[in-house]
C-alpha cells in the first residue's frame, strides 16, 4: 500500500516536472517568435569576425556598423567609475541606403525622449570604457549567426568582398533578434519563427 501511494507521488511529480520543463522552453520559443513576428525591422550592415562550431555547425561571427560606439552619442555622460558590464540602449535611425545608424546611446536606461517615428531603441551591452575618445565596444547578442552545414567559409570570404546585411526585429524593450541574413538584395538565409 505505502509502495504503491509512493509509486504515484513520484508519477505526478514526474509529470510535473516534465509539464514544467516544456512550460519554460515554449515560453522561451514564444517570447522570440513573438519579437520576430511584431518587433520592428532594422537593417544592418555586417563585418566578419569567425566561421565554425564544432557542436553546431556552421556559423558567421560578424561584428555590424553599430559594433563600435563613438563616445560623442552618449551625449557628455562620463564613467570614471566604469565596471563590468553594463546595459546601453542605442538609438538608431535609417540612413538614406536603409541602413539603420546610431544618432545616441544611454547607458543603464533608455533616453528620456521616447524615440520617434522612423527610429528604434536597441538594448546592448558593454563592459568597456574607454579611458580616451576611443570607441565603446557593443555586444547586442545577435553576433552570431548559425547557417545550413557548408555555407559559413563562403560567406565569410564574401563578406570582406561584397556587402552583407542582417535584418533584425526589435522588440518593445529592445530585444533583438536576427530575422534574415542578405548577401546584398539576395536573401541567404531567414529564420524561421518556431
Amino acid at each position: 500500500m505505502i509502495a504503491a501511494l509512493q509509486a504515484r507521488w513520484l508519477t505526478v511529480i514526474a509529470a510535473a516536472l516534465a509539464v514544467a520543463q516544456i512550460a519554460v522552453l515554449g515560453s522561451m520559443i514564444w517570447a522570440r517568435a513573438s519579437i520576430l513576428r511584431s518587433g520592428t525591422e532594422i537593417v544592418l550592415e555586417v563585418r566578419p569576425i569567425d566561421p565554425r562550431d564544432l557542436l553546431r555547425g556552421d556559423y558567421v561571427i560578424v561584428g555590424y556598423n553599430i559594433s563600435s560606439l563613438d563616445k560623442a552619442l552618449f551625449g557628455g555622460e562620463k564613467r570614471e567609475d566604469y565596471s563590468g558590464p553594463h546595459t546601453v540602449f542605442v538609438r538608431l535611425k535609417a540612413d538614406a541606403a536603409g541602413i539603420w545608424q546610431p544618432v545616441l546611446a544611454r547607458l543603464d536606461a533608455p533616453a528620456a525622449e521616447p524615440p520617434r517615428a522612423g527610429e528604434v531603441d536597441l538594448r546592448g551591452y558593454s563592459g568597456y570604457w574607454p579611458p580616451d575618445n576611443g570607441a565603446v565596444p557593443m555586444d547586442y547578442g545577435i553576433e552570431r549567426f548559425y547557417l545550413p552545414e557548408g555555407q559559413g567559409r563562403p560567406i565569410e570570404e564574401g563578406i570582406g568582398v561584397r556587402p552583407f546585411r542582417m535584418k533584425v526585429a526589435v522588440a518593445a524593450d529592445g530585444t533583438p533578434q536576427i530575422k534574415s541574413f542578405h548577401d546584398g538584395d539576395t536573401l541567404i538565409y531567414a529564420e524561421p519563427l518556431y
